[in-house]
């Protein structure tokens, strides 16, 4: 249950509970990427290069309209955090219950929204006519459930606030085996292409919002009123100004994502779909940044609820160490073993296939080196998010987007497409770089307190 899973982490070894707090979402998104992976390997074996370019010219617009949903819910969870830390159930209750509203809302306005523009922004992309009608297809379907994503990522925004990481694993868990599940089914089985792998991922999602749900109502301190979901104007205007500008932070970071992939289009088929295959590991090599980054959101909202300043910085400065040291690990075991995954999601005639995979290793190679500094920009992009300021984090998109299209844009007149490489990780350093001078910026400005009040 729920209520046996929160956890106070304003008590306790910082290493201990960020490392316990971070494991269950590491295996989480392990079991994330793992359906993504199936997913993405599924559509390449059985459907075609043909299949896995659509789905990579559809990515970043994808991860453009439901990044925003995930990113209010994310956003809202930081004052979540504070007032648990702080123990204002009543208040904490209130929070929630606007958060439910103001997530409701943007995730209809969003599913119009994003219905209308998807085809004007494929083109715009220079998707290639021969991909076109298999990526439309497959965004109007993932568009339709954003409904559900909105309402899990709040479900399990809420949970992780409250330092339960253990639910959102688990319905992570249960949405990879059915959505492996109905890939098999509706691809496999019923031959219905990028289509059948679109629906398995929404009723997938629809699992996984449903175990949360169940969970979130199991809180005894969560004494939810109906009165608490009215949109009081103070907690509105609170919650959007933390909430906002993490959406927007991602959303002006998939743009950058999506000028990106315009110049890939420009390459063909066969870079696309090397390029895709990559992107499609991205996310194991991201997968304990993610994970520690929700660790110390929720640990420096809830020891700054508390006030207990000095114990924020001795978890950041553990928080570094280990993220340090994971990253390391994963980009030596992507150099060893990149090439074996890569060969999960391209098929076709051997000359082909060779191409894009020579075209994926090396992006691969690249992105793993550079691996430490992605680990660096999600530690302190989270602990600046945790102490309340979501301003600089949306600032860091704006770095984000300029060092991303700039190098997408110029390198390439210098180095042809070699230069399309290195976009993302010049994204990674610029950003890294202003979040961590912020960061410690503002812990400088932080008041201490008597060493004699705080907490071990």
């Amino acid at each position: 249950m729920s209520q046996q899973r929160i956890r106070n982490m304003t008590e306790g070894e910082p290493t201990r509970l960020l490392v316990s707090f971070a494991l269950p979402l590491m295996v989480g998104n392990v079991f994330q990427q793992l359906y993504t992976v199936i997913d993405t390997a599924i559509v390449g074996q059985f459907v075609g290069v043909k299949a896995l370019a659509a789905l990579g010219a559809a990515d970043w617009l994808n991860w453009l309209v439901l990044s925003v949903v995930q990113g209010l819910g994310q956003g809202f969870s930081i004052l979540m955090a504070q007032h648990f830390g702080a123990k204002e159930y009543r208040k904490l209750s209130q929070t929630v219950g606007v958060s439910v509203v103001l997530c409701g809302g943007a995730a209809v306005a969003l599913l119009a929204v994003s219905q209308c523009v998807l085809l004007p922004v494929l083109k715009l992309l220079n998707t290639p006519g021969d991909i076109m009608g298999d990526s439309t297809l497959y965004l109007r379907i993932i568009f339709g459930g954003i409904p559900v994503v909105a309402a899990y990522n709040l479900l399990a925004s809420i949970l992780r606030s409250m330092g339960d990481s253990r639910t959102p694993l688990y319905a992570i868990v249960i949405a990879a085996l059915v959505n492996i599940a109905l890939d098999l089914l509706f691809v496999v089985g019923f031959h219905w292409g990028i289509a059948g792998a679109a629906v398995a991922t929404v009723i997938a999602q629809a699992v996984s919002m449903v175990y949360c749900y169940l969970n979130v109502r199991q809180i005894s301190v969560l004494g939810l009123e109906r009165s608490d979901f009215r949109p009081e104007p103070g907690i509105s205007a609170t919650l959007m100004r933390l909430g906002a500008p993490v959406a927007l932070q991602n959303a002006i970071i998939s743009v950058g994502g999506m000028v990106v992939q315009s110049v890939v289009n420009r390459y063909g088929m066969l870079f696309i779909a090397g390029f895709t295959a990559t992107n499609k590991l991205y996310g194991l090599l991201e997968i304990a940044a993610t994970s520690y980054g929700y660790a110390v959101t929720s640990f420096v909202g809830q020891n700054l609820g508390g006030g207990f300043v000095r114990r924020i910085k001795r978890g950041m400065r553990a928080a570094v160490r280990v993220a340090l040291l994971t990253s390391v690990g994963i980009a030596g075991a992507m150099l060893l073993f990149g090439r074996l995954l890569l060969g999960l999601f391209i098929s076709g005639a051997p000359q082909e296939a060779e191409r894009s995979m020579q075209i994926a290793y090396h992006y691969l190679s690249i992105m793993s080196v550079a691996l430490p500094v992605l680990y660096m920009l999600h530690i302190y992009r989270s602990a600046l998010m945790g102490l309340g300021d979501t301003v600089i984090p949306m600032a860091s998109g704006f770095m984000e987007l300029a060092m991303r299209v700039g190098a997408a844009l110029l390198l390439p007149l210098f180095l042809g497409q070699e230069g399309i490489f290195y976009a993302e990780v010049s994204a990674w350093a610029g950003a890294a770089a202003l979040l961590a001078a912020s960061y410690y910026i503002r812990a400088a400005r932080l008041p201490v307190e008597p060493r004699s009040a705080q907490k071990r």
